[in-house]
């Protein structure tokens, strides 16, 4: 089996679910042109653990777990199916690999999977499971993970980390929706380092990039990109999805590393 594509996207506020903009449309137009897949592994912030849990329910259901949005949010529900052989697979390369990983039949799916997912395989006809984000992790752990899960994607999993490219909840509560001026200077600088395959680049990110700290008070939404691009091929092209920034402090690019620029090119004509 060819070795699939992984994927970083920001999967913003919930509202993105119905308010899909620019990002939405090119995670659709994205969906289009990737192989397909026979599963879409999730990584998300929304779910973390000590070590790593893999969602193997057959039927995942939809986890609402954000408060204050609009009440249509919490009438939708996205009814992909599992697919418990390959999560067991997953807990099987996890621990081969040294994470101490174990499966949680229960799990759902939460926000961060499937507000993307709605836009990306929106006739919800691709099985999706989920990996925990370990609750302690560094820039070098988490592009380890991707490491691990990295065999995966040559055996059916579409390996995506779902974050956010910046995420100041504090500012995004009481912002006017203005847009911020750090917000588009740090996603320009990861874009560079990711367009340049700049392993260290990316790794020093939340040191080195303009108001990191700014963009990333805490970091747990910035991990899965390392993990998307720990999973990738680095000798692959790398595909940057712009996605704008909404409400002025959530920068919404996405990238599909494996994934040559005409891929999706074709697929938006």
């Amino acid at each position: 089996m060819s070795r699939l594509p992984s994927l970083f996207v920001s999967h913003g506020a919930p509202s993105f679910a119905l308010e899909p903009g620019l990002a939405g449309a090119g995670l659709t137009a994205l969906g289009r042109a990737l192989p397909r897949p026979q599963a879409v592994l999730v990584v998300s912030p929304h779910w973390m653990a000590p070590t790593p849990r893999v969602g193997t329910a057959l039927q995942p259901q939809t986890l609402h777990d954000f408060g204050g949005f609009d009440p249509a949010l919490y009438q939708l529900s996205y009814p992909a199916r599992g697919h418990p052989a390959l999560a067991q697979r997953t807990v099987e390369r996890l621990n081969q690999a040294g994470w101490p990983a174990q499966a949680s039949e229960r799990r759902g799916l939460d926000h961060g999977a499937w507000v993307p997912l709605m836009h990306l395989f929106p006739a919800a006809d691709v099985p999706v499971f989920q990996v925990s984000l370990p609750s302690r992790l560094d820039a070098g752990r988490a592009w380890a993970l991707g490491q691990a899960l990295a065999p995966l994607a040559g055996e059916g999993a579409l390996i995506v980390g779902s974050g956010s490219l910046t995420h100041n909840l504090d500012e995004f509560c009481s912002g006017q929706g203005q847009e911020e001026a750090y917000a588009a200077a740090f996603a320009a600088w990861v874009r560079e380092a990711v367009e340049q395959g700049d392993r260290d680049r990316l790794l020093r990110t939340l040191d080195d990039a303009p108001q990191a700290r700014r963009a990333h008070p805490t970091p747990e939404h910035f991990w899965p990109l390392l993990v998307a691009a720990g999973a990738a091929d680095q000798a692959q092209p790398v595909r940057v999805i712009e996605g704008g920034i909404v409400d002025g402090v959530l920068a919404m690019d996405a990238y599909a590393f494996g994934l040559a620029a005409r891929g999706v090119a074709a697929a938006t004509a």
